[in-house]
């Protein structure tokens, strides 16, 4: 018997406010055409300063569970991947567990930055084929504006906030990726690379959450070898070919950085689910959020084949293949 792990349901949440280009023109020195050229971002979604990570997620993780068909009571745990928590302590998915009314069972945070969901989702896949879960709703949830230096120009302007959220379920399956299901995961770090996207606080070094500092175009570089290199690893590892995959679901930090790994895995951009120029970088949220999208609005159907992959900060990457 083969056990693999359904995305049964998908759930999203955004906040109310929307800041367009046009309005980081009044606040740093920028220009639309500037922004739209090296990023391919037009607007993003950024949350209320009394709306918080947590808040973001239970909205999420409850449309997620609403479209599972599940009850709260048989949902075994929740894990949110996010860098930009309520607190030091406790965890963000022991409120989203509280909200949802769920029983006692596990509730953790993951910290792997833009890669933090992939992380996430292959941390719940192997609970799930372990057996010590049978459904699981993860979650990617972020308020990076939190963490942003509203005076730097090169970083203001990538950065948003959101939630995106699945239902696990671990069903009978074959060994081949012809049913549905999470396939495998491919999770890398290296931890060399971490003074090229960090934050410069924490609650051991400044006691402040800090403000994120990135050097571009090193990150630029790695993150389409390092998401082209996971991609392919999937692809062998299931012995499938690009031209199978229906959807290829990326982080959304950046269209040039999406258009380049597309290029390089010689996969048609219309094979690429774009949310990049209306959400932003939303770090962990991007790819639930892009996927839920997707899915709502017809794209992605049940049987396809998805890649998802991200890159973040550490540095980390990761790719999963997911029948969904």
């Amino acid at each position: 018997m083969t056990i693999k792990s359904i995305i049964k349901s998908t759930g999203a949440y955004l906040p109310e406010k929307i800041l367009t280009n046009q309005d980081l023109e009044k606040m740093v020195d920028t220009t639309d055409e500037w922004i739209t050229q090296r990023s391919g971002i037009k607007q993003r979604h950024i949350a209320a300063d009394d709306e918080t990570t947590a808040d973001m997620a239970i909205h999420a993780a409850r449309q997620a569970l609403e479209g599972s068909g599940l009850k709260p009571e048989e949902i075994d745990g929740v894990i949110v991947a996010t860098t930009t928590p309520d607190q030091t302590f406790p965890a963000v998915a022991v409120k989203v567990q509280a909200a949802l009314g769920l029983p006692a069972g596990m509730a953790f945070d993951l910290q792997a930055v833009c890669t933090g969901f992939v992380y996430a989702l292959s941390v719940a896949d192997n609970f799930i084929k372990a057996g010590q879960a049978k459904r699981i709703i993860v979650v990617g949830a972020e308020k990076m504006s939190s963490i942003v230096d509203w005076n730097d120009r090169t970083t203001c302007v990538l950065f948003a906030d959101g939630a995106g959220a699945v239902v696990l379920e671990g069903q009978d399956s074959g060994k081949d990726v012809s049913p549905r299901g999470i396939h495998s995961t491919h999770l890398y770090a290296k931890g060399e690379q971490r003074d090229l996207l960090y934050t410069d606080g924490g609650p051991s070094s400044t006691g402040t959450a800090g403000h994120i500092v990135m050097q571009g175009r090193e990150v630029f570089k790695y993150a389409v070898a390092y998401m082209a290199d996971a991609v392919n690893e999937a692809l062998k590892e299931n012995n499938v070919s690009a031209d199978q995959v229906d959807w290829l679901v990326p982080h959304q930090a950046n269209l040039r950085i999406i258009e380049a790994t597309a290029k390089k895995l010689k996969l048609s951009m219309d094979k690429v689910v774009v949310t990049v120029d209306h959400h932003g970088n939303t770090s962990a949220a991007s790819i639930p959020l892009a996927l839920h999208e997707a899915v709502s609005d017809g794209r992605i159907k049940e049987g396809d084949l998805l890649l998802l992959e991200a890159m973040g900060g550490g540095l980390t990457w990761g790719s999963a293949l997911v029948r969904f």
